[in-house]
């Protein structure tokens, strides 16, 4: 109600500085060349650089958004708010996607983005989990005919969790995953995590007490001529 009565008092009825006429009258010419105001508040971006992902997507904020094909591997200029995600050509600043922002770990890919045939870097990625181990392979394809482009990052994980801890273990947790019907990467990490730990054991029923060790050892020192 201040600012209202001020506006009216005062400020509308100034005589504005430089055109040395009342600001009111001004205002009141200008009026119907005045378009309304966006609906839509202005955008703050937040911006980076991102590389194109195997599979197709640039991360942000640990949630993924799709491309054209054809940008595996190359950088890009990118920019998002609370809302929007919009990726950008990195040398004429054109606008190649926009998407709403996802929960982390989500993906958003337009349709006419997925691939029409399998990528040669998938394949190549494909051969080297079926190298690693016959059930490895088996449960990272299955993964990749799940779900697409999306489940590249989820392969990549199993191949890393072989590195960790060790293929056979690796082998083992894909092949019970696959017997229950379950070719997830979530399902394979915790059945390793919960897997106990081959560890050396000090104390079982086939190891002898050292001191019987020690007393043969004299024994037969003794035994032996001077």
């Amino acid at each position: 109600m201040y600012l209202d009565r001020w506006e009216e008092r005062w400020a509308d009825t100034r005589i504005h500085g430089t055109t040395k006429r009342q600001v009111a009258a001004m205002f009141a010419e200008e009026k119907p060349s005045l378009l309304a105001l966006p609906l839509e508040p202005f955008r703050y971006y937040q911006y980076g650089e991102r590389v194109v992902h195997l599979d197709g997507c640039v991360e942000v904020e640990a949630a993924y958004y799709g491309l054209p094909p054809g940008w595996i591997g190359r950088s890009v200029k990118v920019q998002w708010d609370a809302l929007h995600v919009r990726i950008l050509h990195p040398g004429t600043n054109q606008l190649l996607r926009e998407h709403l922002r996802q929960k982390r770990g989500w993906y958003r890919i337009k349709a006419e983005d997925y691939p029409k045939r399998m990528p040669f870097s998938t394949a190549q990625l494909l051969h080297r989990a079926g190298r690693a181990g016959n059930q490895i392979g088996v449960l990272c394809v299955a993964i990749y005919q799940r779900q697409g482009e999306a489940g590249i990052r989820r392969v990549l994980g199993v191949l890393s969790l072989a590195r960790k801890y060790g293929t056979a273990a690796v082998e083992d947790a894909c092949t019970a995953a696959l017997e229950i019907g379950v070719p997830e990467y979530r399902f394979v990490r915790r059945y390793l995590e919960r897997r106990p730990q081959l560890t050396l054991r000090q104390v079982d029923p086939l190891i002898r007490e050292l001191t019987e060790y020690r007393d043969f050892i004299n024994l037969k020192l003794k035994e032996q001529p001077e």
